[in-house]
């Protein structure tokens, strides 16, 4: 039995090489479909993290009028603390709402500081304690709290949460419908490949039969073929993923400065990169295993 597999090796090796172009092809095409399955894979699951980060912090904001009267702020508070979902709230004066844009967008500060009148409103923000709150509450009392003297406008966090988190399930969706059909081109592309081989040495592969080899044995190098294919190609997928959150974490930091932090991102899991190489090398044995059905 180690005989036999040191000879499928050694025998796929040899054919990789020989073939090089065409099994580089072949690992390429491998290698960008698992990188865009990684890629959204990783996306995914720092989205998901991230979304439930937001939503444990998730406030309602009540903007409050600057000519609202101590009675009327009073009132605004006290109803807010009333509300069993709030677990707590915080009065934000102009002058500190002020002082928050200026630290959250320090290249828009500037913009501020010409200003005669602070044109922040103050600002009362209730968190929320339970992420079970559901929409439909949210709005009736964004709704029953609007319509209070001194208020200006209700703000609530977890709507927009809601709404990103739908438009996260269609991208999801979207890009693993995009990686699946990517893995079905890279298998049909390794079958061509071990085929092109198979056609090689098709002389070498009629004396085995002539010699009574079992099938399995003159197969065995086709398939074992596919499968260092799809097994590089997921190596490469993965490196060239590492890169690109490597380099692109920086100018994200840039891009998203006041939105999250990119220190929280985190590359795939262990086991995730052991599904990555395993489903490489599945496509991979796929491929050589249609190739290879060819022989009879």
């Amino acid at each position: 039995m180690i005989g036999a597999l040191k000879y499928f090796v050694t025998e796929a090796f040899l054919s990789l090489w020989r073939g090089r172009r065409s099994s580089f092809l072949s690992i390429l095409t491998i290698a960008i479909a698992l990188f865009m399955l990684g890629l959204f894979l990783l996306v995914s699951a720092n989205l998901e993290r991230t979304m439930q980060e937001w939503t444990r912090s998730a406030e309602f904001s009540v903007y409050l009028r600057d000519e609202a009267t101590p009675d009327e702020r009073a009132a605004i508070e006290r109803a807010l603390r009333a509300e069993p979902s709030v677990a707590g709230v915080d009065a934000v004066s102009k002058d500190d709402a002020r002082a928050r844009f200026r630290r959250d967008f320090p290249e828009l500060a500037p913009a501020t500081a010409g200003a005669l009148d602070n044109p922040f409103p103050a600002s009362f923000e209730a968190r929320l304690g339970s992420s079970a709150v559901s929409p439909a509450a949210l709005e009736k009392l964004a709704s029953r709290l609007g319509v209070l003297p001194g208020v200006s406008d209700v703000r609530c966090d977890r709507r927009w949460l809601d709404r990103l988190a739908s438009l996260g399930v269609i991208v999801r969706w979207a890009g693993l419908f995009l990686a699946a059909t990517l893995v079905v081109a890279a298998g049909l592309t390794v079958t061509n490949v071990v085929r092109l081989a198979l056609y090689a040495r098709r002389d070498e592969v009629e004396i085995m039969e002539l010699v009574g080899a079992p099938m399995s044995f003159i197969r065995g190098p086709f398939v074992c073929e596919g499968v260092i294919q799809g097994g590089l190609g997921a190596i490469l997928a993965l490196v060239l993923l590492r890169v690109v959150v490597d380099v692109a974490t920086p100018r994200l930091a840039t891009l998203a400065a006041g939105v999250f932090d990119v220190r929280t991102i985190e590359f795939l899991t262990g086991a995730t990169m052991a599904l990555v190489l395993g489903g490489g090398m599945l496509v991979g044995c796929l491929g050589g295993l249609a190739a290879a059905r060819r022989l009879r």
